[in-house]
């Protein structure tokens, strides 16, 4: 990435699993000098996949990181560790409630080594109530926030999708961290900002909030899409189609040109925009049969030319292999990864219209291990970057 706006901000990262290294990951994309601080011999437990230390799961919110290896209830790591604290910039930790206390990085001690210190602490259900030590992971959060819900068909009720809350709570730890950094400039203090899984999650799923708030309507797994008036459909070759018609009339109109029945707009449940909302199952009756007479790519280049809003339910594979994400170089690979070439996803904001272009691949456990401990050593280690 040519352009780093966080260069010269150094994070401390005591993170494992998602939320702490997902936050610190969005910092490193940015720039930031980021150090990931592990356990020895182990390092992050997201780590472990066959018998090895470089899993998927650990690739994937580790990029743009180095690696060192510190043991905090062992005197001389501890004494390492502060050294680090003192001249850094961010400290993130998502322990569970009292674990940083037991190993001596808790905020206050933190801040008497370093009062310009961003601390961050990141947990499952927050840092008091009656739920303060309840064990979180991804789905429990989803489901405490009422998110997961709207996700599940009760016919067949099964978990689906990506882990939103481990991400989503990374994404909004690191966006606490940028404006206590901003704040930092003007009063030169450090902060301590907290969240939690269930408090991510409670604010992503704001909408289904403000629905009970202000409309007194409990939203379900189908409220969104009968709004939205969102479909998706299986072609003749098996392969599945997404439309979101929304409300304006020309995308109907259009619709029903590409779909040869002109006339569709004149039954009952396509009449108007309330039919379509309290007929959803009435539509996608009248049109699955249709769209399961061509291929995906035919309907999908009739729709296109037509403006309708449509996309095929693409792949991995069938995402990495479009114009669109070539052209916007989606795609960027670091040659020399330590076990070969590390291909993932670039950050997705340009600044002045330059991208993130190149990535450094997530580090082995302890890769900088000496490195990091040589530049404490030297004389100007006590001046802060940032």
């Amino acid at each position: 990435m040519a352009v780093k706006p966080l260069a010269g901000v150094t994070v401390l990262e005591m993170g494992t699993f998602i939320t702490g290294p997902a936050a610190g990951m969005l910092l490193a994309d940015l720039g930031a000098d980021v150090i990931k601080v592990e356990q020895p011999g182990t390092g992050d437990p997201f780590r472990s996949f066959k018998g090895g230390l470089y899993s998927p799961h650990f690739q994937t919110y580790n990029r743009n990181k180095r690696s060192i290896t510190i043991d905090p209830k062992q005197p001389d790591d501890l004494a390492l560790l502060d050294r680090l604290v003192s001249t850094a910039d961010v400290f993130i930790q998502n322990f569970r409630p009292g674990v940083a206390d037991r190993l001596n990085v808790d905020a206050a001690r933190l801040h008497g080594i370093n009062p310009a210190l961003v601390y961050a602490s990141i947990s499952g259900f927050g840092s008091e109530g009656p739920d303060r030590d309840r064990p979180a992971f991804d789905t429990v959060a989803q489901a405490a926030s009422g998110f997961l819900r709207l996700l599940v068909n009760p016919e067949h009720p099964r978990v689906v999708g990506p882990a939103i809350a481990d991400a989503m709570t990374g994404f909004y730890t690191a966006l606490g961290i940028l404006a206590a950094l901003n704040e930092r400039h003007a009063t030169g203090n450090g902060r301590v900002v907290e969240t939690s899984m269930f408090e991510a999650m409670c604010h992503f799923n704001l909408d289904d909030f403000t629905h009970l708030l202000s409309a007194d309507q409990v939203m379900g797994p189908y409220s969104r899409p009968h709004v939205s008036q969102s479909y998706v459909f299986q072609c003749a070759d098996g392969k599945w189609l997404a439309l979101h018609m929304s409300s304006p009339p020309k995308f109907w109109e259009n619709l029903a040109t590409a779909v040869d029945h002109p006339d569709m707009l004149t039954l009952p449940a396509f009449e108007s925009r309330e039919a379509r909302i309290a007929h959803y199952e009435d539509v996608v009756a009248f049109l699955a049969p249709i769209f399961a007479t061509r291929a995906r790519s035919e309907w999908a280049d009739v729709l296109t030319g037509l403006e309708v809003p449509n996309s095929p339910v693409l792949d991995s594979a069938e995402v990495l292999a479009t114009e669109q994400a070539k052209v916007l170089g989606i795609e960027v690979t670091d040659p020399d990864g330590p076990h070969g070439a590390f291909r993932t996803i670039r950050f997705p904001l340009s600044f002045d219209g330059e991208r993130m272009d190149s990535v450094t691949a997530p580090p082995v456990l302890g890769a900088d291990d000496a490195d990091i401990r040589r530049s404490i050593e030297r004389p100007d280690h006590g001046t802060r970057r940032g």
